[in-house]
This record gives structure tokens, sequence and C-alpha cells, in this order.
């Protein structure tokens, strides 16, 4: 894989992130080009990973085998349209990265038989630790779903999808679910200090105790539900306290949460395309 020229159309966050797993699971720094329209983000990305970096795409697109688009949706459109002309064949893979966009709509705007893989990483990957979903059209062949794999896979894990309509609920689950773990320990962190705790420690037993509940739920052979009554003592505290989001139907209300979030997803993407 190191061979293979990878393009980034956008060195935004998201980009940035991809560049950097890239690099640490061995990709070729020389085999990484960068395409962006601010001369700042340039400069930043050629001084801390030493690959090429370019305003335009015509200076790099020649021969390219893997073209990551990683703009922000709003810009797709015209993203795309500064690129086509400039595509080779035989036709380079196609990553996108841009939630909400669906591949028929990229296909539209770039050719009908390029071949696209459509993904929605989440924000953890940022640090490495990312759960991407994967859909690939039918255009796209063995070899390029396991060069998109590799892509995705040096910031997290990955799954792929057959139905892309599912992509809407993967941006409820996955997508946008770190923000509720956010906000369940935001809630915590509020309870700990009320109750006592200073900010710093009810910072860090929150953090920590959410990081370790999700490293046995990841590592462990059983289901969350079994890992929850193994530590839930008959007449204990922790029965106490799950009896109270039992009480307020906890489980409806994420039924709620990721069905409002997915039909926000179908929405954006009907607005996007």
């Amino acid at each position: 894989m190191n061979h293979q020229k990878i393009v980034f159309i956008g060195g935004g966050n998201m980009g940035h992130c991809l560049i950097a797993g890239l690099i640490a699971d061995g990709y070729s720094p020389q085999a990484i080009y960068v395409v962006d329209p601010d001369p700042e983000t340039r400069e930043r990305i050629k001084l801390e990973y030493q690959i090429s970096v370019f305003e335009s795409p015509e200076q790099v697109m020649n021969s390219a085998e893997i073209v990551v688009l990683a703009v922000k949706p709003q810009i797709m459109e015209s993203a795309i349209n500064s690129i086509k002309s400039f595509i080779d064949f035989p036709q380079p893979l196609i990553i996108s990265i841009a939630a909400g966009i669906c591949t028929k709509s990229i296909a539209t705007w770039l050719g009908e038989e390029v071949p696209i893989v459509r993904t929605m990483p989440n924000t953890p990957a940022m640090v490495g630790s990312g759960a991407t979903a994967l859909f690939a059209t039918k255009h796209v062949t063995a070899e390029q779903r396991a060069l998109a794999e590799s892509v995705m896979r040096a910031v997290g894990i990955v799954e792929w999808l057959d139905d892309e309509a599912l992509m809407d609920v993967v941006t409820a689950v996955s997508g946008s679910g770190p923000a509720y773990f956010f906000r369940i320990m935001e809630a915590m962190e509020k309870a700990a200090i009320k109750m006592g705790l200073s900010d710093e420690q009810a910072r860090l037993l929150t953090v920590q105790t959410a990081f370790g509940a999700s490293k046995m739920a990841l590592e462990s052979p059983q289901d969350p539900a079994t890992l929850r009554v193994q530590v839930t003592s008959p007449g204990g505290t922790t029965e106490q306290a799950l009896n109270i989001l039992d009480q307020n139907k906890i489980d409806a209300i994420f039924e709620q949460v990721l069905e409002a979030a997915k039909n926000r997803s179908k929405e954006l993407s009907n607005e996007l395309g």
C-alpha cells in the first residue's frame, strides 16, 4: 500500500488526522499529497509531515490512485468540479469522508462509473480511536475495497455496510455518538462537584471511568447487558442508581435520541445532495 499515490482534497481536521494515522501506520509520506486553497493549512501540513502540498488539483492529480474528498459537505460539489477534468484513466478510487453526501450525488457530479467509497468516520479518529462505516459502489473492485479499508483503519475500526441507507443510522450511533457520551460525562461531573468533589477530581474520575468501561466493553466477549449485571450487586449502590435510570425510561430516551439524529441525517443528505 505504501506505493499508492493518495491525494487529499482538503487538509482540514479529519483529513489532517487521516494523514497522521497513515504515516504512523507506515504509509510513505512521499506518496501523500494535499490540495488546499489555504496557504496556512498547506504550510502547517508540509512542516508537520514533510509531504507535498498544492494550491490547485491540476498540479497533482496526474496518476493519482486514491483521492480522498476531505472537504465540508457544503462545498463538495464545487470541490469535485475542480478535480474532475484532471482525473486520469484508469480512474482512481474516490473516498469521501463528507457527512451527508450520498454516492449517487458524487457519481452525478464526477461520473457514473467512477469507483466511490463513502465513509462515515467520527471525531475520535483524531486520537486514533475512531469508528468508521464504509459503503462501496458496484464499480469498486475488491482491491480498492481493501485500499479504502486500510486508509480508514489507520484511525480506528471499520465496518462495511451493504445498504447505503444505513449511513443515516451510523451517523446517529457513531457519528453523533461521541457527543452523547460527552454530555453524560458532563452531567456526572456536575453532580459529583455538587456533592463535594473538586472540579479536577470529578473530571478525572468521570473520564477514567468512562474510558475503563468502554475498554471493558470493547475487549470483553460479553455484551454490555451482561457486564452491567456483573457489576450490579442486589440491593447495592449500583442497583439503586440504575433504578433511577430505568424509572426515567433511559431506553426510550435513547431511541428518541437516535431517531432524531437519523432523521436529521436524512434531511441534510437531501439538502446537500
